[in-house]
């Protein structure tokens, strides 16, 4: 079963408080939400396998270790997800990016892929998908179900803030995938947004409405 990493790191959490706050202009919030990124990925990257190498220090040879190699990926879910990326990368630069846009049929209401383009390895790699936000949890597990079908075995998902509800239907879809975040709110309203949450963050992001 896929675990919840909840990430309380203090540092994390201040932060967390200034996102919420509707005042937080578009810039202030952009750079937070990157600064978050890079705290949950310092997580997200502990179990990291390493080898041990040998190298020279101005003093002597000795024994080191070293990141044994891993192919990893990022995968934001576009828009969103972009404001997680630069974060990450500055832990993970030879990180390979891919990108997955989704859009909701007004309709069937379920989640329509509109845009696809992952590394050409990208069933080799292991890869950490980006969403700021689980909500009703559908975007995740939409995208995710395409990194599946194209032969992806091991993925995590990275998240600022998510509900109980988001939780359980992505839990219920894919529960083979850790989720890493910064808070677990307490419940989604009639529309469909986190409580007490941060408004949507692809406009807080962009300056959008």
């Amino acid at each position: 079963m896929g675990k919840v990493v909840v990430i309380d790191h203090p540092l994390i959490q201040h932060k967390l408080t200034l996102i919420r706050d509707k005042n937080t202009g578009s810039k202030d919030f952009r750079e937070i939400v990157k600064e978050m990124s890079m705290l949950i990925g310092y997580e997200i990257t502990r179990d990291l396998p390493l080898q041990e190498v040998e190298i020279e220090t101005p003093l002597c040879v000795t024994k080191s270790k070293s990141i044994a190699g891993k192919k990893l990926g990022l995968v934001p879910i576009l828009r969103a997800g972009l404001g997680m990326v630069d974060g990450i990368l500055q832990l993970i630069p030879a990180a390979k990016v891919g990108h997955v846009g989704l859009y909701r049929d007004p309709e069937t209401l379920e989640p329509v892929e509109y845009y696809c383009k992952l590394p050409t390895d990208v069933e080799e790699r292991d890869l950490i998908v980006l969403d700021p936000m689980l909500a009703t949890g559908g975007s995740a597990i939409a995208a995710i179900g395409f990194l599946k079908d194209k032969g992806v075995t091991n993925i995590k998902l990275a998240c600022i803030i998510a509900s109980p509800e988001g939780i359980k239907a992505f839990h219920d879809a894919h529960d083979d995938v850790d989720i890493y975040v910064a808070s677990v709110d307490e419940k989604l309203n009639d529309h469909a947004y986190i409580v007490p949450g941060l408004g949507d963050a692809g406009d807080r992001l962009f300056g959008t409405k």
